[in-house]
C-alpha cells in the first residue's frame, strides 16, 4: 500500500514537474496579462486623465469671469500633460512586470546551471 501511494506521488510531482513550463507560457502567462491589465486599469482609474481633459473649458470653483477661465484652462491642461506622463509610465511599469514574469523561470534556470557555490 506505502509503495503505491508513494509511487502515485512521486509520479505526479514529476508530471507537475515537466508541466510547470507549459503551464507558465500558457495559462500562467494570461493570468499575468490579465493581471496587468487590471493594474494599468486601476492606475487609469486614479490618475483619470481622460476625465480631467473631458472638463479641461469647464471653470475651476465656478470661476466663470476670463482670468478665471484661463487659470482653470492652464491648471488643467497641465494637469492632463503630467497625468498622461504619469499614465504612460504606469504602463511601462505593468509591460516590464509582464516581461519579468515571462523571463524569470529562464533566469532561475540560467542561475542554477551557472551556480558556483557547492551544496
Amino acid at each position: 500500500m506505502f509503495i503505491t501511494v508513494f509511487t502515485r506521488i512521486f509520479g505526479l510531482a514529476i508530471l507537475d514537474l515537466f508541466y510547470f513550463p507549459v503551464w507558465w507560457y500558457t495559462v500562467g502567462a494570461k493570468h499575468a496579462i490579465v493581471w496587468c491589465a487590471q493594474v494599468f486599469m486601476s492606475g487609469n482609474a486614479t490618475l483619470a486623465p481622460g476625465l480631467w481633459f473631458k472638463n479641461i473649458f469647464v471653470p475651476m470653483f465656478g470661476q466663470y469671469d476670463i482670468q478665471g477661465r484661463i487659470i482653470s484652462f492652464l491648471m488643467r491642461l497641465i494637469q492632463v500633460i503630467a497625468r498622461t506622463i504619469a499614465l504612460v509610465g504606469w504602463m511601462l511599469v505593468c509591460v516590464a512586470l509582464f516581461f519579468v514574469w515571462l523571463a524569470l523561470p529562464v533566469a532561475v534556470v540560467y542561475c542554477m546551471i551557472h551556480s558556483k557555490t557547492i551544496i
